[in-house]
């Protein structure tokens, strides 16, 4: 009796243990109790994009199986209204994609969660640190940051290789490569380019195109802190007199003088213009035209420096701050900005770059020819919309009227002074409120 009594409580404290380990196995992922939690994220985009995004959700369900995450498409002409009404009522999504200029709105209202403590911990996939900081920007405020930028798309020149060699003239590269690619070598070509029959530069009005050339002769709207400086920096002037004089003289087109269904694409595809501007959501679409034979240059530099500021489009990856689910969103955020989740997203053929330097190698590819550096180059040099460089991004509605006012120095129907002071005036209200 005694041996099957032992025997009896042997078998028991056996069971006691396999059960204790269970538990303390099921609770890995999810909320704890080895219940699945289900998350929603929030985001903008076109079929193909949304595609790409489902191959980080996707990868993050893989090592995570205790947490589902649903992709919710929003209409972007509707999303920015959306977003703040959700969040600020009790249906928010626990992760959402949020503009620049919407992040300020956000941290205001306080419907953002703070992410620093939780990308510090031993649950991120990656730390703060780890992205360049000019990429925070409006993201980051008081010593907080409130959303992560899950790539970046910073401004480069696109130049059309058979433009120039039918002009007869060099590349913008070897321009580089001498040291000359300035203010004053881009006037020369786009000239010559003209005088071919084609068009120059195409010139697009939006605030990675007007920094980006402001910055580039070492001028200034806004100084490192944020402050006004415009009516005082001669050098952010004289980019205004610059933009203005490309298109009046014809040295550019302006792209909201083109007719209707001209795109600046369009234009660079079928060769009637020899540059654009823009961040690496072009190259998918070049890629695809055989025919089409472009590279990559920097901004031109109007300082003895060859690469100065350009601006840099980003959007932000944020969580809720009601969200039921806090602690989980915030590590599927971390893995969706992490260099596995990035990988997914920004590979070879991408339309963004990443914003992680880790996960750069993935997207050169090994027999890319083109001249991916600059990409990485600006990146790294730039800033994002809403960074005290850029600051107008942090008043609502006054990038609107900026680039109202610019619109009508392109259309001719004002001059650059008047341009200049009619900025000034509009910041200086914003600011003042």
């Amino acid at each position: 009796m005694k041996a099957k009594s032992l025997l009896k409580s042997g078998c028991l404290l056996l069971l006691a243990l396999f059960l204790m380990v269970g538990c303390s196995n099921t609770g890995s992922s999810g909320d704890g109790n080895g219940k699945t939690v289900e998350l929603t994220m929030q985001a903008w985009g076109n079929p193909a994009e949304l595609k790409v995004y489902q191959k980080a959700i996707d990868g993050f369900m893989k090592e995570n199986p205790n947490i589902k995450v649903k992709l919710v498409p929003v209409a972007s002409d509707q999303y920015d209204q959306k977003l703040m009404t959700s969040l600020q009522g009790s249906k928010g999504p626990d992760v959402f994609y949020a503009h620049e200029p919407t992040m300020p709105q956000l941290i205001e209202a306080d419907v953002v969660q703070p992410l620093d403590d939780f990308f510090a911990s031993e649950e991120s996939y990656v730390e703060l640190s780890e992205f360049p900081e000019g990429l925070f920007g409006p993201a980051r405020q008081g010593g907080k940051t409130y959303g992560v930028a899950p790539d970046a798309n910073p401004m480069v020149i696109y130049y059309n290789k058979t433009v120039f060699k039918e002009a007869g003239l060099k590349t913008p590269q070897e321009y580089y490569d001498e040291g000359n690619w300035n203010w004053d070598t881009f006037l020369e070509v786009t000239s010559k380019i003209k005088e071919s029959g084609k068009e120059g530069l195409v010139m697009e009005n939006w605030w990675a195109h007007w920094y980006s050339w402001i910055w580039s002769n070492g001028g200034r709207i806004f100084d490192e802190d944020g402050n006004l400086v415009l009516q005082e920096n001669d050098k952010a002037k004289e980019a205004f007199h610059f933009l203005h004089d490309l298109v009046a003289n014809g040295n550019a087109v302006y792209a909201g003088s083109l007719p209707q269904g001209q795109g600046v694409d369009a234009m660079f595809m079928s060769n009637q213009v020899g540059m654009i501007a823009g961040g690496r959501w072009f190259t998918p679409q070049f890629d695809q035209n055989a025919s089409l034979d472009y590279d990559y240059i920097y901004f031109p530099s109007n300082t003895e420096k060859k690469q100065e500021t350009v601006g840099i489009p980003v959007a932000y990856v944020s969580v809720n701050k009601k969200s039921e689910h806090v602690e989980e969103a915030m590590k599927f955020a971390s893995y969706y900005v992490s260099k596995a989740g990035q990988e997914v997203r920004t590979g070879v053929g991408g339309n963004a770059l990443p914003s992680l330097p880790l996960a750069d190698e993935n997207a050169i590819g090994e027999d890319n020819k083109k001249h991916m550096e600059y990409f990485f180059e600006a990146r790294d040099n730039g800033f994002t919309h809403g960074s005290n460089l850029a600051r107008d991004a942090q008043f609502a509605g006054l990038t609107t009227e900026i680039t109202e006012t610019i619109d009508l120095m392109f259309l001719g129907k004002q001059d650059a002074d008047t341009t200049i002071d009619k900025v000034t005036e509009t910041i200086n209200k914003y600011i003042n409120k």
